[in-house]
């Protein structure tokens, strides 16, 4: 088996990590996690989701963190969007870097996103296209790789289909 010769690391506790709270984190203490992790030595920050505050209350501050940031030479600050409308807001404070994201599971797509993985992927065409226009990086990934909280186990070839449509965006 060769191992490929770099492996990139994303830490996405400022917005994984945070989205979930119960207790709003102000936005204050957010810029501070982010900072410091830049601080100790990671090269990329996930900082935040440009998603509707409706469904994700603890991301409502989203333009506040990215914009307050003091960004570190050398360290990518990127932030999830889930479609145009947080592209759009994402762009309009300078992100250089995006995330989309999928499931492997339909349920966990239906209950985390509202749409079908199909539905989904579909979205990314136009945030994909409006990315590479705007000379943005996208990362894209996959939840629920090997297990689902309400489906269960999932088929590692459904994972292949879905990575190939992502890499294929």
């Amino acid at each position: 088996m060769n191992f490929p010769g770099h492996v990139k690391i994303v830490e996405v506790g400022p917005r994984d990590g945070l989205q979930n709270e119960a207790v709003n984190v102000p936005t204050a203490v957010k810029i501070e996690l982010i900072e410091r992790l830049a601080q100790a030595g990671l090269s990329v920050v996930e900082a935040a989701a440009f998603v509707s505050p409706k469904w994700v209350p603890q991301m409502a501050d989203h333009v506040g963190v990215m914009t307050g940031i003091h960004k570190q030479p050398g360290v990518s600050y990127t932030v999830l969007v889930p479609n145009m409308k947080g592209f759009a807001a994402a762009l309009a404070t300078g992100v250089r870097e995006i995330a989309v994201f999928s499931s492997a599971s339909e349920t966990f797509s239906s209950k985390n996103t509202n749409c079908s993985i199909t539905e989904g992927l579909a979205c990314f065409d136009a945030v994909c296209v409006a990315a590479q226009t705007n000379g943005v990086c996208v990362r894209g990934y996959i939840s629920c790789v090997l297990d689902c909280p309400y489906e269960g186990e999932v088929q590692p070839g459904r994972v292949a289909d879905i990575a190939a449509e992502l890499l294929n965006k």
